[in-house]
Formats: C-alpha cells, sequence, structure tokens
C-alpha cells in the first residue's frame, strides 16, 4: 500500500557546514513558502543522537525559517509521540518549491518533553569563527535557551496541526 506521505511533493534539504561540505536529504513538503516550511522526513534507519534513540520509521518534522537564527527537527516516534526537538543554529536559509538549503553554525540545543535541555558542540566551533557569524550564534542561543518550553509548546502545536497532512489517516505503531 502506498504511503500517504508520497502524495506530498519532493523537496531536497541541503545542509552545509561551516567548513563547505555538504549533505542532503529527500524530503516532502507538507507547506511552505520563501519565508518558512516544514519538511516530513522519515528515517530508513536507527540512530542514535546525543544520547536519544531514534528508530527506523522516526518521523521528521523540520521546521525552517528564514528570518530566525535556528531551525528544528521535531522528532516522534511510531505512535506519534514527542521524542525530542533538535535545534540547529543556523543562517543562509533559502526555501523554493524544489529545494531547501541551510548553513549549519555546529552548535545544536536538543530538549525534550521531560525537561532535558542540552547545549551542543560548542567545543567543535572552530576559533577563527568571524565576529558576525558568532554573534548570529549568540543571538540564536538565546533565542531558544530564553524560554525552551514555549518554544516546544509552539513547535508541538504547529507540528500537530500539520500530522494530517502527512498522515491523513493517522500513524500507529504498526504503521511505518
Amino acid at each position: 500500500m502506498a504511503d500517504p506521505a508520497d502524495a506530498l511533493p519532493e523537496i531536497l534539504e541541503i545542509k552545509r557546514t561551516l567548513d563547505g561540505r555538504e549533505k542532503r536529504f529527500p524530503c516532502r513538503l507538507i507547506e511552505g513558502d520563501r519565508r518558512q516550511a516544514v519538511l516530513l522526513f522519515v528515517a530508513p534507519a536507527a540512530m542514535h543522537v546525543h544520547g536519544i534513540d531514534l528508530p527506523a520509521g522516526t518521523v521528521t518534522f523540520g521546521h525552517f525559517w528564514t528570518d530566525r537564527p535556528y531551525n528544528v527537527y521535531h522528532w516522534l516516534d511510531g505512535r506519534s509521540g514527542t521524542i525530542a526537538f533538535y535545534f540547529n543554529l543556523a543562517d543562509q536559509t533559502v526555501i523554493d518549491l524544489a529545494r531547501l538549503e541551510w548553513r549549519d553554525l555546529t552548535i545544536d540545543v536538543l530538549a525534550t518533553p521531560a525537561g532535558r535541555v542540552d547545549v551542543l558542540d560548542e567545543d567543535e566551533l572552530p576559533r577563527e569563527l568571524d565576529a558576525a557569524t558568532r554573534a548570529h550564534i549568540a543571538e540564536g542561543k538565546r533565542a531558544i535557551l530564553a524560554d525552551p518550553r514555549a518554544l516546544m509548546a509552539e513547535i508541538e502545536a504547529r507540528t500537530r496541526e500539520l500530522f494530517p497532512r502527512a498522515f491523513p489517516r493517522g500513524r500507529g505503531a504498526g504503521d511505518r
């Protein structure tokens, strides 16, 4: 049986790192315009990210904006329960119909419904980073850490609002 999400338009997420490396992820566009977008990605294999187990079939709603200093992956389990929120400090986000490009600024924030909030990878930030990028990173951290609960509630509500577009008949434990 065809996956209902297959009816959503394809879009390519392109992530570039500070050192110029690039990763590409084929996704589905749930909704978007040139200022914001929400993408769907279903993990084909299990992953382990900073102490969080993401089994194969983990659903990711990726929330992107051109005017925010971060994006966020909202990870959901097979019963559509929230596993975690993974904020990427980001800039240079460009959204069009076929692709979404952004630059990963190394530092991430992992937040869970249980209250865990961890700033990650600060030790990996290049020493020679320019002042403008450092200021953008500091702004992004402030924006997330000022009230992570409110931000998680905003993202959760938006995901729940869009969930029926990706999964019109819902998604249960056996759906993968």
